[in-house]
């Protein structure tokens, strides 16, 4: 046999160490030691088989809770954890040394994967780097890339089982980026990536923000010509329960993104639906632009454009509740890269870039208004509005509009300001998060010697008519128009000068801002004061005999600190027959009667369309009041107005029904329009023929007492954004004296004039009941209640006769408190209008119509 020559292994400068040949005794020898070697082999590898079956069955069936994770992203953890013991950080890296294609503009390519599970592979060994944190680790996953050199968009999960809840406190985000920033980068250069890591960011994130590229996530890529996508199953069946979509929206470099929804429906509760919008394809709330939920109307489309060439639309929905959701266009723009601006005309607009979308993150622009030398300028702004969640608007930190020195934020239905000279200059600064609408302002040079040709110049700048100065009303927005006034017989004098309307004496609100409205209104040491005002005997409180007009001396007896009292008729009762002390609390969204039943047929008093908080002016917004009626009496076009209380019945005022034309009362010469805007266009409204009136029998036409009538349809309503009922208050309910409430309707626009086109509004207050009889010389019954308005510059009546006057509770519904009476309607200035007190009259309405 030929000789067996062995090869050792090199030595550490890579040389042979030896080799050496065998003699015929050695190979003897060396054939037992291979046997020997083979039956030692055999049973190592027996061995080996035995622990991988030992670990297999510890792994399927030992350890069935934990994960089955993705081997590249780190080690197994359990995701039973609670959603409030996950942690997610959010962020994106910044690479050098590596050019953007379009190759990474799809996670189906390879080169995006291969760099995913390059980064991926990177996040996970830093994070191995800190023993608290990868402890919980469970993964990391590359979302998306961008260009920027190039922008890699990244998450990373944390599960902390319950019994680990301590351990929370050290997820914070100076520990983890500290890590990436101190450790990523060296840990890129050993890895030997072709790549580095010029910078990184990460925060705490939403869990539910955590996609991943073969999920509900899409990647578009926006043009010069509108594109557009949709949530989930819209319109119809509408979204499902638990989606979780991102749509990440590219632009060419350079280039903006515009986002339009046309169509935007998602239940009107943000904790649980609701649609991000963020300016980076990043779920980072620094770069959060909006959250927005609820049903806009078409008249408020939600519009966004982001600084640069991305953008993240997330869509959130976690409630049981279906809604359409949304559809929505995008379009590629110029970016806003300057905004500065000299304005030299004498008059003029201009607004915050973009409007009336929301205007771009990351702008300061600056207005400069120059007008002749003898001349000042006068601006206004029509629309305002620079809000961010939870800032002060007192401090203005983030955006706002700067004029002379002064910051201005928020929401403002009312903001003038005037020159010191011929020149203004006007700054607008947003950051990098939360925009929003911006603002619209108007401005014009005035001669100063001069101001309000035939008007009251007010400090601000602005011109009000000279019949509001000294009414008790801030029409310039500073009190200007209020100072060193002489009151008229119908007005109150505080004791700081200003005058008042008589009927808002003691009506329990600081009018005058001093309180000398309300100073000599206290009730005497042996009485009870009315929610209404009036004073009346201590022992006549919870005797189950009603002396206050508004019957509040018996609403909220308790029983010995019961929740539940003896029945009487100004308690509430529930359906079991169990009466209750607290005040007004049907459908208050607190069940208080053991049986529910105060919270039961509560569908009524919400508004389907999100109105922003400050519409302004008197004009309503689409679907701004969903229960307003038109009445139109054969072909006189509208009459008289109405609520919806059902799906088949309205309610209304008995004057709008005389008996002295039998065709007022003969339910065919009427015709009714639900959901109206305007009187010059139907077609939007639900039309439907009347099958019966029924008049309050004890109905006075010469004193308007008992002033209510029923209507029911012929064909039930359909409810939509436009057409929605009201809610009909309890007869215990109470609407105390100062409470802010709204009138509506196609009333005058002048005295004597013609009746607005479009749906008007008017906001105005409960009048106390004994102040209100003495100005109406004593001709208001305990069926009555009076209100006037709170803002000035109205000069005739915005209500119709059968509207409807509504207040709002606690629990963000409407309720009916009055019907359009008498006094001029909703009131002219400084004389109140009268209503019905539907209160007083809901047992008749119940009886009628099983509402």
């Amino acid at each position: 046999m030929g000789s067996v020559v062995e090869f050792h292994p090199e030595d550490r400068n890579g040389r042979h160490e030896r080799v050496t040949f065998l003699t015929e005794k050695d190979k003897m020898s060396s054939r037992k030691r291979h046997s020997l070697l083979l039956a030692l082999l055999v049973i190592l590898s027996f061995l080996v088989l035995a622990g991988v079956a030992a670990f297999l069955i510890w792994y399927f069936a030992v350890r069935p809770s934990e994960v089955r994770g993705n081997p590249q992203v780190g080690p197994t953890k359990d995701i039973s954890v609670p959603s409030d013991q996950v942690r997610v950080y959010s962020g994106q890296l910044v690479l050098d040394d590596i050019e953007y294609t379009d190759s990474l503009g799809s996670p189906k390519t390879q080169g995006f994967r291969e760099l995913s599970k390059n980064l991926q592979d990177l996040l996970r060994d830093t994070y191995s780097k800190d023993t608290v944190l990868f402890k919980y680790y469970n993964t990391s996953v590359i979302t998306g890339y961008s260009e920027g050199s190039v922008v890699a968009y990244h998450w990373t999960r944390f599960d902390i089982p319950s019994s680990n809840s301590e351990d929370l406190t050290k997820f914070t985000d100076s520990r983890v980026t500290g890590l990436l920033r101190r450790l990523i980068r060296q840990g890129g250069v050993r890895s030997g990536l072709s790549f580095t890591v010029r910078s990184i960011t990460a925060s705490l994130t939403d869990p539910r923000m955590t996609n991943t590229p073969d999920s509900c996530l899409y990647t578009l890529r926006a043009t010069g010509s509108k594109q557009s996508f949709t949530s989930p199953g819209y319109p119809s069946p509408g979204y499902p329960n638990k989606s979780r979509c991102q749509w990440q929206i590219r632009a060419s470099k350079g280039k903006a993104i515009q986002l339009f929804f046309p169509d935007f429906d998602v239940e009107d509760d943000c904790d649980n639906d609701f649609v991000s919008i963020y300016d980076s394809l990043s779920p980072e709330e620094k770069h959060q632009l909006t959250q927005q939920c609820g049903n806009r109307p078409p008249t408020n489309n939600l519009e966004v454009v982001s600084s640069g060439s991305v953008m993240l639309v997330s869509f959130i929905s976690d409630s049981s509740f279906q809604h359409p959701g949304f559809s929505a266009e995008y379009i590629e723009i110029p970016r806003n890269t300057a905004c500065d601006q000299v304005l030299t005309d004498q008059s003029g607009n201009f607004s915050s870039p973009h409007y009336p979308s929301f205007y771009p993150p990351n702008l300061d622009c600056n207005w400069t208004i120059k007008v002749p030398e003898n001349m000042k300028i006068r601006l206004k702004f029509a629309m305002f509005r620079v809000r961010e969640p939870n800032i002060d608007i007192s401090d203005c930190g983030k955006d706002y509009v700067e004029i002379m020195s002064q910051k201005y934020c928020g929401e403002r239905s009312l903001l003038a300001v005037a020159s010191t000279d011929n020149t203004m200059v006007v700054k607008f600064h947003s950051d990098e998060s939360f925009t929003d609408k911006g603002f619209l302002a108007v401005y014009n040079a005035y001669d100063p010697q001069n101001p309000c040709p035939g008007q009251f110049a007010c400090n601000t700048g602005l011109c009000v008519k000279t019949t509001l100065r000294c009414d008790g009303w801030n029409d310039c927005g500073d009190m200007s128009d209020e100072m060193d006034c002489k009151c008229g017989e119908d007005q109150f004098k505080c004791d700081n000068g200003l005058c008042k309307p008589k009927y808002w004496v003691c009506d329990q609100v600081n009018d005058c801002g001093d309180g000398s409205d309300e100073k000599s209104c206290s009730c005497g040491t042996d009485q009870w004061k009315c929610e209404s005002g009036l004073c009346i005997d201590k022992n006549k409180v919870c005797d189950g005999t009603q002396d206050c007009t508004d019957h509040s001396d018996e609403a909220s007896c308790s029983n010995q600190g019961s929740p539940t009292v003896a029945c009487t008729e100004f308690t509430y009762k529930c359906r079991n027959g169990v009466c209750l002390s607290k005040s007004n609390p049907e459908c208050d969204n607190s069940p208080d009667c053991a049986d529910g039943s105060d919270e039961q047929d509560c569908n009524c008093g919400k508004r389907p369309y999100k109105h922003n908080r400050i519409v302004g002016g008197t004009n309503a917004d689409v679907g701004e009041w969903p229960w307003q009626v038109s009445l139109h009496f054969k072909t006189s076009g509208h009459t008289c107005g109405a609520s919806i209380i059902s799906e088949r019945w309205l309610v209304s005022a008995a004057h709008c029904f005389p008996t002295s034309n039998s065709e007022y009362r003969n339910p065919g010469s009427w015709l009714t329009y639900s959901g109206l805007y305007t009187q010059l266009d139907y077609s939007s409204a639900e039309s439907r023929k009347l099958k019966s009136i029924t008049v309050h029998p004890n109905y006075n036409s010469f004193t308007f007492d008992n002033d209510v009538a029923v209507l029911e349809l012929s064909d039930p309503l359909e409810f939509c954004s436009t057409v929605y009922p009201l809610c009909l208050p309890d007869a215990t309910h109470t609407f105390p004296a100062g409470k802010s409430c709204f009138v509506t309707g196609w009333g005058a626009l002048a005295e004597s004039g013609s009746l607005a086109n479009i749906l008007q509004k008017a906001e105005v207050k409960i009048i106390n009941d004994t102040v209100c009889d003495t100005v109406m010389s004593g001709e208001v019954t305990s069926r009555m209640l009076c209100s006037g308005y709170l803002t000035g510059g109205v000069d005739a009546c915005q209500g119709d006769s059968g509207g409807p006057l509504v207040c709002q509770e606690s629990s963000g519904r409407w309720f009916q408190s009055g019907i359009v009476s008498w006094g001029d309607g909703c009131a002219r200035r400084n004389k109140p209008g009268v209503y019905s007190r539907v209160t007083q009259l809901r047992g008749w309405i119940k009886e009628q119509t099983g509402i």
